[in-house]
């Protein structure tokens, strides 16, 4: 991961100098353990921002609190870590601004940070102080290199679909007439983690990273179920309840995030929900079918809204997104996104239909695109499926 990390790092550079682009902020946290190699557990919303530059033509440096430095040093490869203090002389933005005098000098006409990532006090620093007249995006060309994953990335993405896969399991093994939601959501807490720990040492950089399957279960069951994001609650489930889990917040592995849902029902299913429910998975299988290198993503989107309109129904979703160190990552699949597919690119592809306050339809999955179509990075039964209890 470090190796890879330094050797990324490189490859920025080299573009940067192509674009004559002197030096880059970053302060998004994936593009932090991407590029950097680390990431840590406090983060902007405390108004402690740690930003990595990296520099065309030298070193990259990280600006960091002092509460992390100790584990920012232990966790990266880059050697020069600038440590600021919330009281007192040595504040970040004496180092930001060291960092670009020593490059750009005290009134350069642009910078390059992630335009649509960087925190407001950073943005607000940089405008006030240079009073510039343009913001670059270095995040696009960021971006484009993180759309192909690499062999280490997609192994590790298939790990992240292995603890996936647990969390599924002890999703569906929780559910029956009476139970709570929220044993289900502890259920999946623990199913995962102790699925994650079981892929890590306690050997060099490995050990500070958590096992800890964490965020709040999207879980909507029974009249609820039309809303995509609902959290789980001390609602009980009722016979032939639809119960939806969505695991696109918790389904991650060493900073890879995955997309994975599915849909239950309580000891049957009623012929609305069951319809509906088909179209969905109809939709998801039919645009997986046409995933493979050449195609345009807005064409698998298509493919799926041909089935919805077949079946009756409408549907605002995209039919997938990017997925990687960030919950969503370019290209995405949906009409207007006219990037041609390649091999190594991952994507969450979900079915998904929602009729607001009655009822909805949902499937999704993980893959890789390979040289002849896909691959699945999640696994579970992709037909409808009915509890036992």
């Amino acid at each position: 991961m470090i190796k890879e990390a330094k050797e990324r790092t490189a490859k920025l550079q080299l573009k940067m100098q192509e674009l004559d682009i002197p030096l880059a902020i970053l302060t998004d946290e994936s593009s932090i353990a991407y590029l950097a190699g680390f990431w840590g557990y406090l983060g902007i919303e405390f108004g402690r921002p740690t930003m990595l530059i990296i520099f065309a033509d030298s070193d990259p440096l990280i600006i960091t609190p002092l509460v992390e430095a100790e584990m920012v040093s232990e966790m990266t490869w880059i050697e020069k870590v600038d440590i600021w203090e919330d009281t007192g002389e040595n504040t970040w933005s004496k180092y930001l601004y060291s960092a670009i005098l020593s490059k750009v000098g005290n009134n350069p006409k642009s910078l390059w940070v992630e335009k649509n990532q960087i925190p407001q006090i950073v943005r607000i620093f940089l405008d006030e102080t240079f009073k510039l007249n343009k913001i670059e995006d270095i995040g696009l060309i960021l971006g484009e290199m993180r759309t192909i994953k690499s062999p280490l990335e997609i192994n590790i993405m298939k790990q992240a679909g292995l603890v996936a896969g647990a969390m599924m399991e002890a999703a569906h093994k929780s559910l029956s007439e009476g139970a709570p939601e929220y044993e289900s959501a502890l259920s999946v807490i623990e199913a995962g983690t102790r699925k994650a720990a079981g892929f890590l040492t306690t050997k060099g950089w490995e050990r500070f990273i958590s096992p800890m399957i964490h965020n709040l279960q999207i879980l909507n069951s029974g009249k609820d179920n039309s809303m995509s994001h609902r959290r789980a609650s001390i609602k009980t489930y009722k016979k032939f309840d639809p119960v939806y889990f969505c695991f696109c917040n918790m389904a991650q592995f060493k900073q890879y995030k995955l997309g994975f849902d599915r849909m239950f029902f309580i000891q049957g299913i009623k012929n609305d929900a069951e319809r509906i429910q088909e179209a969905a998975i109809e939709a998801q299988q039919a645009a997986l079918a046409a995933i493979r290198p050449g195609v345009k993503a807005e064409e698998i989107a298509n493919i799926a809204n041909i089935i919805y309109r077949e079946k009756g129904y409408t549907t605002a979703y995209r039919t997938g997104r990017s997925i990687g160190m960030s919950y969503l990552e370019a290209p995405e699949l949906k009409q207007g996104d006219k990037t041609t597919l390649k091999a190594g690119m991952t994507f969450a592809v979900d079915g998904g239909i929602s009729i607001d306050g009655e009822i909805a339809g949902r499937i999704g999955d993980s893959i890789v695109v390979t040289e002849t179509g896909f691959e699945y990075l999640t696994e579970y039964d992709r037909s409808i499926i009915i509890t036992s209890k």
